[in-house]
Parts: C-alpha cells; sequence; structure tokens
C-alpha cells in the first residue's frame, strides 16, 4: 500500500514527462493531462529538437567512483559505462550481462539529452532484492531431494512486484536475473503501476508425479511466503508453471498466513492464463495492420508447444492465419495445409498430459509430418513465432527464415532473438516484435483486473503499440521496436525514482 501510494503522489510530476494519449487507458489516481497534444518524453515543451532543462552539474559529475572519478562525454559512453559495471559485478551471469548490454545500449539517446537519467540507470542495474533458498522435499522412493530456489524483486518504483514463476533445468541466477531485468521495461511499458520480479527453480516437473509435483510445490511455497503476498508481490504462471502447480502454492500459502486475496481475486489465482499469447498474437496484427496488411491467410510458424504456444495458435486462427507447426523437445510437428481447431484441440490433450511429447499426435493425423524436414526452419513461412528457450534464433537462423521467404519475427518467448540475429533483422529488413513489448499481456491483464475482456487486451495492445512506435520516431530510431520498448519503459521507471531519492 506505501508503494502504491508514493507511485500516487509522484504520478503528477510523471504526467509532465511522460508521453499519454488523451483516451489513454491508466490506473493512476491523478490522470489530469487534458492536452491532446503527445508531449516529449524528457522535456516539458514537446518534440524531439526542444531544449531540454540538463542541469549542468550532472555534465560534471562521475558516473563512477571506484577507482577514480569516471566521467562521460557522450550518452553512448555512458551506457558502454554502465555495461562495463554489470560486466565488473556480474562476469559470471551471461544471460544478465547480455540483457544489460542489449537493453541499456538502446538508452544512449537519453543519456546525450539529459546526462541525469545515466544515473538513474546506473541504481537499475542492481535489483532491490535477490532471494535464493533450499527446497527440500520427498519424492515417491522416499528420497530427500534438494533443489534451489529463486525470488528477484527487481524494482518496486512503479508498483508492487509482479512477475513469473519459472521451473526447470535452464533456472539459474543468471537467467533469472536476465528476466527480471527486461520485466522492468516491459511492465514499465504498459503504462500502468506495476512492479518487476521474477523467480523459480531448478526443478523439472515433466518427469514427476502429481504427488512430487505437491510436495515441491508446498516446500517451495512455505519459504517464497516469507517474500510475496497481495499487495507486495504477485508471482504468475511462466514456463514449467502452470494453474496446477500456482493451485498447488496457493494452497500452502493460504495454510500459513492468513490474508490471501486482495480487491477481489485470490492470491496466486491463474484466470487469464490465454492473455500472454493472446497478447502475441494481438501485436502481430498491430505490426501488420501498420504496414497495411493483416494476418488473414499468413503462414505461421511457431517453435515451442507449451501454454503460451497454443494460446497464440487459438488466437492466430481467429484472425485467420494459418498455424502450421508446433515443437518441443523430441522435435516438431508439420501440418503442410495448417492446424485446424480439430487438430489443436488434440495438440491441447496431449501437451496437457504431464511430461507427454508431441509426438504422440503424428498417430492421430493422416497428414501430419514429423521432423520432416530435419529442421523447423527449412519449412516455408511468412511469419516465425519463437515460443521456446532464450536465444534460441541466432543470426544464421534469421538467415535461413528470410532466405524461405519469412516476413517478421514476434517473439512469444523471451528474448528468444539473440544480438547478433536482431542486426541480421534490421540488414533484411524483417519486422521484429521484441519480447519486452509481445509479452505484456499478463501486465495487462493484471492490471485490468477480474472481468477484463479479450478486447480489452487488444485495445490496450494497439495503445501501447502506438507508445511504443512514436517514441521510436522521437529518439531517432523510427521503426525499431526494440528500442522504443527499452526507451519508454526505462523513461516511465527513471522519472519515478528520481522522485524517491537514493534507494
Amino acid at each position: 500500500m506505501m508503494l502504491s501510494a508514493i507511485s500516487r503522489r509522484s504520478s503528477k510530476s510523471r504526467l509532465a514527462t511522460l508521453a499519454t494519449g488523451s483516451k489513454r487507458l491508466s490506473f493512476s489516481s491523478s490522470s489530469t493531462n487534458t492536452d491532446d497534444r503527445r508531449k516529449s518524453l524528457v522535456s516539458v515543451d514537446g518534440g524531439i529538437h526542444q531544449t531540454m532543462k540538463v542541469s549542468k552539474s550532472y555534465r560534471n559529475k562521475p558516473l563512477f567512483r571506484r577507482l577514480g572519478d569516471v566521467r562521460f562525454k557522450t550518452g553512448t559512453e555512458a551506457a558502454q559505462l554502465l555495461v562495463k559495471e554489470a560486466q565488473r559485478r556480474d562476469s559470471h551471469n551471461v544471460e544478465f550481462i547480455d540483457a544489460v548490454s542489449s537493453n541499456v545500449m538502446c538508452l544512449s539517446p537519453i543519456f546525450d539529452r539529459n546526462p541525469k537519467y545515466a544515473f538513474a540507470a546506473k541504481t537499475l542495474i542492481e535489483p532491490e532484492r535477490f532471494v535464493q533458498f533450499r527446497v527440500a522435499w520427498i519424492d515417491d522412493m522416499g528420497v530427500v531431494r534438494m533443489n534451489r530456489g529463486y525470488r528477484i524483486q527487481y524494482s518496486s518504483s512503479l508498483g508492487p512486484y509482479f512477475g513469473q514463476l519459472h521451473f526447470g533445468y535452464h533456472v539459474n541466477d543468471s537467467v533469472m536475473k536476465s528476466l527480471a531485468f527486461n520485466s522492468l521495461f516491459s511492465n514499465a511499458v504498459t503504462g500502468y503501476d506495476l512492479g518487476a520480479a521474477v523467480g523459480g527453480a531448478d526443478f523439472h516437473p515433466l518427469d514427476k508425479s502429481e504427488g512430487e509435483m505437491q510436495r515441491f510445490c508446498q516446500s517451495f511455497m512455505t519459504e517464497l511466503a516469507k517474500y510475496v503476498g497481495p499487495e507486495q508481490d504477485y508471482p504468475i504462471m511462466g514456463m514449467g508453471v502452470g494453474p496446477e502447480e500456482l493451485g498447488y502454492m496457493f494452497g500452502q500459502y493460504k495454510r500459513i498466513n492468513v490474508r490471501a486475496s486482495a480487491g477481489g481475486r485470490y492470491f496466486l489465482s491463474p484466470d487469464q492464463a490465454e492473455a500472454p499469447g493472446y497478447g502475441v498474437a494481438h501485436f502481430a496484427n498491430e505490426m501488420l495492420k501498420d504496414k497495411g496488411d493483416s494476418l488473414q491467410g499468413k503462414r505461421c510458424l511457431i517453435i515451442g508447444s507449451g501454454k503460451l504456444a497454443r494460446h497464440l495458435a487459438t488466437k492466430l486462427l481467429q484472425y485467420g492465419a494459418i498455424p502450421v507447426t508446433f515443437s518441443d523437445p523430441s522435435g516438431h510437428v508439420y501440418e503442410p495445409d495448417g492446424i485446424s481447431e480439430a487438430q489443436l484441440k488434440v495438440i491441447n490433450k496431449i501437451k496437457n498430459e504431464r511430461g507427454a511429447l508431441l509426438g504422440r499426435y503424428i498417430i492421430s493425423s493422416t497428414t501430419a509430418k514429423f521432423n520432416d524436414p530435419e529442421s523447423i526452419l527449412d519449412i516455408p513461412c511468412d511469419l516465425c513465432f519463437p515460443c521456446g528457450a532464450m536465444n534460441d534464433i541466432d543470426a544464421v537462423a534469421i538467415t535461413k527464415l528470410a532466405d524461405n521467404g519469412c516476413q517478421g519475427i514476434i517473439e512469444g518467448g523471451h528474448s528468444a532473438v539473440n544480438a547478433s540475429a536482431r542486426k541480421i533483422l534490421k540488414k533484411r529488413g524483417l519486422m521484429y516484435g521484441p519480447s519486452n513489448m509481445t509479452l505484456t499481456g499478463s501486465a495487462i491483464s493484471q492490471a485490468l483486473g477480474v472481468g477484463a475482456t479479450d478486447q480489452d487486451l487488444q485495445e490496450n495492445v494497439a495503445r501501447i503499440y502506438k507508445d511504443v512506435k512514436s517514441t521510436a520516431t522521437e529518439f531517432n530510431a523510427r521503426g525499431d521496436l526494440f528500442a522504443g520498448t527499452n526507451i519508454r519503459g526505462f523513461l516511465r521507471i527513471a522519472n519515478v525514482m528520481m522522485t524517491h531519492g537514493a534507494v
């Protein structure tokens, strides 16, 4: 409650700096700006060529003082210094360093205009709280098993912590910090008062029985409950964490806590689970609509087969698109004529069974191809939706997709396209929907609350896309949605942080 109050008190000052539309939907309690003209994100008067109010003292202040005063002259130099500081502190966290490098380098135009923002960015390369704990549980053989749990509460500047829980072999401190850092920008760009957090455990749920799953979730929540709760930190579903896992965790949470709901919604409620996948499809539609095109008839290559990938396919079918593939560790299934609603129901039934693999699908389809061709990237498509692992799409993959006629990559997985691949995307002229923008469905759903509809989600997606596009244009990065998302998200956080002092 305290954090929300602080955020509301500072909203008036933020309105002078954040761009808003006359019909913008916001949870801020003081949306008093009635001017329909778009405002610059950093200047009062608006417009990229307007004079900014720059404090001369920040031009002379050292950004770092560890081994002597270190100053910067340009925004690019400031961004490089911030990346080097992150490397000095966390050189072993490869995924986190990649996230910091990719996102912070986009912010150099802001540092050029007003060096004060570089000092806010310096604070943001360190999370507010990093919680790591032991999770002990007993398997079906009576053997005590041990896993490592995490919750990284990265920033509460805009509001209570909010973010996903992930279970899997891939979970470690570097991946968690990377995802939490990205969620800073993703949650902030929605325009709602949500903080950023990510957590999980290095626990693989697919080969566990329901009894083992329940015992693990109860042990995990027994420790996690000390740090989360309504209006404090709201965990949601992520990779390896679905409605069943959330249900087990909520059951344990309410056993050890008196308060288990807020705002008419139960804590850890798995409602609107389809929002992330639907949001990705809505963003793809907005990107195509902006080019005078639509999803109708587009052949869509979906990499992955998790909850998000299957909800994405559902919405693509409603848009008239043609999803042709799904994949998992066993390989990929390819329907040359497209996956119908009936076939998608079969895939859903298979994948809803814990540990089930896609290979079973070919038994129920006479037209499906399994691992044919050998690489899923050899399948011709109009759009590619990578919904799998981080850095799954590299420069070689982008080149192959472009050669096969692919028009764009819209991320359905966190940071699925790596830094080298993004350069090839620009060079080849492919559309790119970055995950920091496309994966805002959960945050939008949380902010809208109980009763929100898909139409509400679609309207918010259209607003966010418009805001991100205009921000990219304002900062001389026309058409670069990756830069536009990071710049807009950062400015929302930084403008509030600077009202809170050195915290």
